[in-house]
């Protein structure tokens, strides 16, 4: 049994500090040689609901906004899912001076790219997310998506279509990472989450444990049809602040990835 508080040497209170958590999130070594790695940033409540009054927000708090800043300000791309972009109301990634010169030196633009997975493209062209990116939205969809509001889309984002009547994720994922986002972050919803984890694509969950008891009808992180098969994760770190839990997980060793490239 071990107590993993601070995953760093140091006082536990410097902890807090930006670098500190950028180095306990970093994303491994490699993804500089090209491989995708997918790393999940949800939140739930003791009982596992993934949402408080229909949104996640109700389940955040200071601590936890704080290491969701960190993980998009290390990440090349946020995949979310279109219910999710509706429901919490998306705007696009900004950039944040404390990390400008560590994005630059990787080769990152100033901002992450919000890629949106959707096949029925119930997506809004004039809303924020589209109109005022500091790099271009991407709109991740299949062949079978109605055309005119694909047509609509592709004037104010990119597409990448993947897969015939539903999105193919492995494709998408990989599509991606062809355009140098090997470091990917996914914020759900859950049903996302779900076939992304269907898929085996989830090299990692870093999960933000609130201390509060809901009960209720919402999903947990995971939503969907059981996976074929359960997937063992590892603990590499655990982090307690103001009564909130922030745990990351990465594939066990027993499980490898799928090699998308």
């Amino acid at each position: 049994m071990q107590q993993l508080i601070n995953p760093l040497s140091g006082p536990v209170e410097d902890l807090w500090s930006l670098q500190s958590l950028a180095e306990v999130y970093a994303y491994p070594e490699q993804v500089r040689r090209g491989r995708a790695w997918l790393r999940a940033n949800m939140v739930s409540g003791l009982d596992g609901a993934a949402r408080l009054d229909g949104l996640s927000e109700g389940l955040s708090g200071a601590a936890d906004k704080r290491i969701f800043g960190v993980l998009r300000a290390l990440s090349d791309v946020v995949l979310v899912g279109a219910q999710t972009v509706r429901a919490e109301g998306y705007r696009p990634a900004r950039a944040r001076a404390e990390f400008a010169a560590a994005r630059e030196a990787a080769g990152q633009r100033p901002a992450p790219a919000i890629a949106i997975v959707s096949r029925g493209l119930e997506l809004d062209p004039t809303a924020p997310l589209f109109t005022d990116p500091l790099v271009r939205t991407v709109v991740v969809t299949c062949e079978d998506s109605p055309a005119g509001a694909r047509r609509e889309l592709a004037r104010v984002a990119d597409l990448v279509v993947a897969g015939t009547s539903s999105v193919d994720l492995p494709a998408a994922v990989a599509e991606l990472a062809d355009r140098g986002w090997t470091r990917q972050l996914t914020e759900g919803g859950p049903r996302l989450l779900g076939q992304l984890a269907a898929a085996g694509l989830l090299d990692e969950l870093c999960l933000s444990l609130a201390p509060l008891v809901s009960g209720g009808d919402s999903p947990r992180i995971v939503a969907g049809p059981r996976l074929p098969a359960a997937q063992r994760m590892r603990l590499v770190s655990l982090i307690e602040q103001e009564g909130f839990l922030f745990t990351r997980y990465t594939r066990a060793a027993a499980d490898p990835a799928p090699d998308v490239r």
